[in-house]
């Protein structure tokens, strides 16, 4: 069996130059190159490695390996990625220090991930399902400062919350 390591480089290799839309393709393409999974295993290194699904306009959604620039927004062209995030955000309600972002099926893990990436001090983190996130307040930090955090991140919510 080969090691953890190898196991990463492959699936890198693989989501970066192939179109890989669900686990079982990509499992299948693992076993194809010799390295034999498991679906549990699978799904921890896509989460190890930061795997994000993106929609593609050809087929669905697809996965994807977060840039540099996905990770710690700065310039023009992911301040676009970030506002194109903010199409998928429907709303948001608070609880105490606990927010809910319900989103658009499938903009739930990317949107969690630019969020959780881009150091933003209001949130301690957050935790994504498909089209729901659960987001942490820091201690002291109120609902309007966390508002003001998220359109600071992605300018295009300012007139949707």
């Amino acid at each position: 069996m080969k090691n953890k390591e190898e196991r990463f480089e492959l699936i890198k290799k693989i989501i970066s130059s192939e179109v890989i839309s669900n686990q079982d393709d990509l499992q299948m393409r693992l076993l194809s190159k010799g390295m034999d999974v498991t679906q549990a295993t699978l799904s921890r290194d896509l989460k190890s490695l930061q795997v994000i699904k993106v929609s593609d306009a050809k087929v669905g959604y697809v996965y994807r390996l977060p840039s540099y620039e996905q990770l710690h927004p700065a310039s023009e062209a992911s301040q676009s990625r970030l506002n194109y995030l903010a199409d998928g955000i429907r709303g948001i309600e608070f609880s105490g220090n606990l927010g809910v972002i319900k989103t658009l099926p499938g903009f739930a893990p990317s949107t969690a991930l630019a969020i959780d990436e881009s150091g933003c001090a209001e949130i301690l983190g957050t935790i994504a399902g498909d089209d729901t996130i659960l987001v942490v307040l820091r201690d002291g930090v109120g609902r309007n400062d966390v508002i003001r955090a998220l359109v600071g991140l992605m300018p295009k919510l300012e007139d949707r919350l």
